[in-house]
Parts: structure tokens; C-alpha cells; sequence
């Protein structure tokens, strides 16, 4: 069994035009004054990776991965949640989404899936001149307008979704397989991919390809009510990632799992800071350990109610407590009395 890597942090919830957010030197330094030993960075934000020259320039990912480690830190990862985002859109999110593009692609579904889907690719090379086994990504969705149906779905309408939504991941994946690395999709409702059962839906339509494979966040599975240590058991073979982030569920007689519309301070189902939800990261380390996981925890902080700053100070401590040594003997050794096959044999009676 492996010791899992951390902490790390995802770099997303905390960019921004101000110091010390506002570039990579400043914010990995940030970072590691903060105990955390690796960074996980949007490839959609320039101000702290370049994916175009990234994808192009080996040396220039040499440079970031040296401004990092200058810091004590490793690049655990990069992410294209929103491109990935824009590889499948329902028209319905056509509006919603627009803003993830560049603006020269909004108002066309047809340049931003085109742009979303080059987007991807480079990524797969950027990660390779990382020296990356892993990237990040969303689905994106078809079928979710058609979540809970009424009127009643026509057959068919679900399938036909999942094989145009394979169609369009089927060269990705094969981009990152000549690449080297493992394209993980974060479980998430909003994405067609949002369950086990969705993920198998689409695993079987890539024809069980092997670089697709798992971000496991066990929020949004506190969110839908699923078991995510179950979960684990099931896919650990695919678990690749891991975001360290908290939820809690408090249905009421006045809403539940839907949330009533309500703002995220008010659902039943709510995003916390780690330790402050109902999520047992204690048997969430436990399993992944025991599986082997190869990867890095990493925090992604998202809580409605305790602050970014505070959220990131508690987050490297809170992994550091829960990240399991890995045994390297069997706890009983001790009383072992040696192997021999012939006495073996005599104590089962076999002569």
C-alpha cells in the first residue's frame, strides 16, 4: 500500500487580480506558508499557467514546475473543469455557459465546442510536459435537463445522449492515452456523469477505455444521498484523484435533495469546509489507502458560510491529520512461527 500525497490545494476558488492570488510565484508561495505541498491549477486562468505554451514548450513547464518547487511544492495536477464544461451543452445552458468561452465564441454552440474540444487536447500535452499521470476534467451534459422528466422521457432519449456524449470524448481520451495520462472526470451533479451508474453508462460506450477514469469528491455524493464509501469499493480501479471537501445534508419538511431554489446558506444540502460537514474523511482515507490510491489529496474549498482565508489555514492541517502512513509489516508479525511447506502441510493433515 501506498501513503496518499499531500496536502495539495486546487487553485481555482482563491485566483485573483489581487496580491498574493494574482500570479503562480505568489500564490504557490502563499500556499506553502500554509503547510500544503503540491498546487492543482485551472489551465483556464493566465494568470497562473499558460495552456496554449504549456501544451507547445517543454521548457516553459520546466520554468513552472521550478517557480513551484522554488516553494517546496509540486504541481499535482492540471484542470479544465470549464472547458470540459463546453464539450457537451444542452441548449438550455447555452446562455449560462457562454461566459466560459472567449468572447469571440459566444453566441455560436458550434466554434465554442470546437474551441472546447482543442482546449482538452492541449491539455493532454501540457500535462505530459508537466510530468503529470492525471488531469481534471467535467463531462459537461446533454441529457440533464431530462434529470427528473415530466413529461415522461421517449425512449431512447437517454441513450442517444450517452452515445453523442461518447462520440465527442472518444478522440480526447485517446489524445491523453498517446499522452500518457489519465483523463479523470469529477463525478458532479450538472454533469451527465454524476453517479456510478452514469459513469458506467459512458464507460461502456468508450468501450471501458483505460484512461477514463475518477475524480472522487464525496460532496456531491452527500448531496444526492449516495453511499461514497461504497463508491470507493466499486471504482476504486478508476479513483485517480481526490478533492478533499466537506457537505452536509439536513433535509426539512420544507425541502430537500432540490433545495427549494434557495440560496446554497439556506438548502438542506450545503458545501462545508472540511470537518465542518458530515463527511467521514477517516474511512474515505482508510479505503483509499487500503486500494492503493496513487494520487494527492487535495482541498478544494467551497463553504457557504466560513470564509476562503480560513478555509485554506484550516484545509493542510485538517489532510495532514487524516493522510495514513502506510504499513510496511502486518501488525502480528510478531507471533509468526516462520513459513515451512512441509509443516503446513502435516498441520492441515496432508502429510
Amino acid at each position: 500500500m501506498r501513503t496518499i500525497k499531500g496536502p495539495a490545494i486546487f487553485l481555482a476558488q482563491f485566483a485573483g487580480d489581487r496580491a498574493p492570488f494574482n500570479s503562480l510565484e505568489s500564490i504557490a508561495l502563499w500556499a506553502a506558508k500554509l503547510g500544503y505541498r503540491g498546487v492543482q491549477i485551472p489551465s483556464w486562468d493566465a494568470r497562473l499557467f499558460d495552456l496554449k505554451l504549456g501544451a507547445e514548450s517543454k521548457t516553459y513547464c520546466d520554468e513552472v514546475r521550478g517557480t513551484v518547487a522554488g516553494h517546496g511544492l509540486e504541481v499535482t495536477e492540471l484542470s479544465t473543469h470549464l472547458q470540459g464544461q463546453l464539450v457537451a451543452v444542452h441548449p438550455a445552458y447555452d446562455l449560462a455557459f457562454d461566459g466560459f468561452a472567449p468572447e469571440k465564441m459566444r453566441s455560436n454552440p458550434k466554434a465554442r465546442q470546437a474551441w472546447a474540444v482543442e482546449q482538452l487536447l492541449l491539455a493532454a500535452k501540457a500535462s505530459a510536459n508537466l510530468g503529470l499521470s492525471a488531469h481534471v476534467t467535467f463531462s459537461g451534459a446533454l441529457a440533464w435537463p431530462y434529470l427528473y422528466p415530466w413529461p415522461q422521457r421517449p425512449a431512447g432519449l437517454i441513450e442517444t445522449a450517452f452515445d453523442e456524449l461518447a462520440a465527442r470524448w472518444r478522440p480526447i481520451l485517446d489524445a491523453f492515452d498517446s499522452a500518457g495520462v489519465d483523463l479523470c472526470y469529477e463525478i458532479h451533479p450538472g454533469e451527465d456523469l454524476h453517479d456510478g451508474v452514469t459513469f458506467e453508462m459512458f464507460l461502456e460506450r468508450t468501450a471501458h477505455h483505460p484512461r477514463c477514469n475518477v475524480l472522487f469528491d464525496p460532496s456531491h455524493f452527500v448531496l444526492q444521498q449516495l453511499d461514497y464509501l461504497e463508491f470507493i469499493d466499486l471504482y476504486h480501479a478508476r479513483i485517480k484523484m481526490f478533492h478533499v471537501k466537506d457537505a452536509e445534508f439536513r433535509p426539512t419538511g420544507r425541502q430537500g435533495v432540490y433545495g427549494g431554489y434557495q440560496p446554497w446558506a439556506n438548502r438542506a444540502g450545503r458545501f462545508r469546509s472540511p470537518g465542518d460537514g458530515q463527511v467521514n474523511f477517516s474511512a474515505i482515507f482508510s479505503k483509499l489507502t487500503q486500494y492503493d490510491f496513487p494520487g494527492w489529496a487535495v482541498l478544494e474549498w467551497e463553504c457557504c458560510i466560513k470564509s476562503s482565508e480560513q478555509g485554506a489555514r484550516e484545509g493542510a492541517p485538517f489532510i495532514q491529520r487524516h493522510i495514513i502512513q502506510s504499513a510496511s509489516t502486518t501488525f502480528d508479525d510478531f507471533a509468526g512461527s516462520g513459513a515451512d511447506q512441509r509443516a503446513n502441510r502435516r498441520m492441515l493433515g496432508l502429510g
